[in-house]
């Protein structure tokens, strides 16, 4: 079995990932930082960390650091680069961290993979659906179209649906394939598209396979209960096992694809097995769109809360509407087929929450930030 070296392996996927690779008879070495926002202040206190402790070949280190990346290809095969700053309204006003991360770190490894001697064959880049902006849309005059950023003015007067960038009319959600618009609404967006299209572009003059994978909106058992600016799901349970009402943005009805973590994993292995010859991007995701309201309702349900949930047509800037995965690419090339529905992932996640310690609810702190930063309204 090969080499694989993960960044961001104590992470959500990445553990994950990692204890499945295991499984399989690869041999893992993780990179990862150990972010407090992820870990809290105390690894030894980190479900995620504590997960692999000891399987690995350990490398507590930085992907902005060129030492910690020479020394961590050295005998791989593969590298899966998940390692990330991944708050959408973080990201909004922490520009200039996650651009030195996401793309910075990124052109690190790019830089180690170029400049030296290595046994480095194929890269996994973690992209994500943020890319895409509002995706694709249908318009019964214009057909197929991209919805610009929608309007503060019609957010502020209850206006929530993306229109037509040309007649201004309404559309109708569809699947968003790979070869939609890239027009990110964030800078976590904006960085992420920057970061698999270096990766895709320096390992094809470099000779290395490179696939990168736009993840939806994954969520399970080792979620982060306690980072408030990343994961619904998680940020949704944590208020309601602190009793604290949930809040719903708009009007409940923007939605997203939601993709079970087992799925994830299953499809970022499928990427390290392919044999695909041209270095490419595919959509990962569920191909199914579930609204804000609907997962706060079953969260309650799940949960057997008496916690209320209000619609309290609040919006954050660079927050998209909708979001469903085109995954006909992932299914006929890879073999992806995701096994777990939103039903039975709800039930997973809320058993393992159950079991953990109830994190302090950071939530309205985080909001607090972003109405100081003038990006929530």
């Amino acid at each position: 079995m090969e080499n694989i070296l993960i960044t961001g392996g104590a992470g959500f996927i990445g553990s994950h990932l990692t204890l499945k690779l295991i499984e399989l008879g690869y041999h893992v070495t993780v990179l990862d930082n150990l972010s407090p926002q992820i870990h809290s202040q105390n690894s030894e206190d980190s479900y995620l960390f504590q997960s692999i402790k000891n399987r690995v070949k350990f490398i507590e280190g930085d992907v902005c650091n060129y030492s910690d990346w020479q020394k961590a290809i050295v005998g791989n095969e593969v590298i899966v680069h998940l390692a990330a700053e991944t708050g959408t309204g973080q990201s909004m006003y922490q520009i200039d961290k996650y651009v030195e991360v996401n793309c910075g770190g990124t052109a690190k490894m790019l830089d180690v993979l170029a400049n030296s001697s290595h046994t480095i064959r194929k890269v996994i880049v973690a992209s994500s659906r943020a890319i895409y902006g509002e995706g694709k849309y249908f318009c019964k005059t214009h057909k197929m179209v991209y919805p610009e950023d929608r309007l503060e003015k019609n957010m502020s007067e209850g206006n929530f649906e993306p229109l037509c960038p040309y007649c201004h009319q309404s559309v109708e959600l569809k699947p968003t394939d790979e070869n939609s618009k890239i027009h990110p609404s964030s800078i976590y967006g904006i960085t992420k598209g920057n970061q698999e299209q270096m990766v895709l572009v320096a390992c094809e003059s470099l000779g290395i396979s490179a696939l990168a994978l736009r993840y939806q909106n994954v969520y399970g058992p080792g979620q982060s209960l306690s980072n408030p600016y990343t994961g619904i799901l998680s940020i949704f349970s944590t208020r309601i096992l602190n009793q604290n009402s949930l809040n719903v943005f708009e009007d409940g009805q923007e939605s997203r694809d939601f993709v079970f973590i087992s799925d994830v994993v299953d499809a970022t292995i499928l990427g390290i097995q392919s044999s695909i010859e041209k270095n490419m991007a595919i959509n990962i995701g569920s191909g199914v769109s579930t609204t804000v309201e609907e997962i706060a309702q079953q969260l309650i349900q799940h949960y057997q809360s008496k916690v209320s949930y209000e619609i309290n047509s609040n919006y954050r800037l660079g927050d998209i509407r909708h979001n469903k995965a085109d995954i006909t690419i992932a299914k006929k090339l890879l073999g992806y087929n995701p096994k777990i529905s939103l039903d039975i992932g709800l039930k997973l996640f809320v058993e393992w929450v159950k079991n953990q310690k109830i994190e302090t609810d950071l939530y309205d702190l985080s909001i607090q930030e972003m109405k100081q930063k003038g990006l929530m309204k």
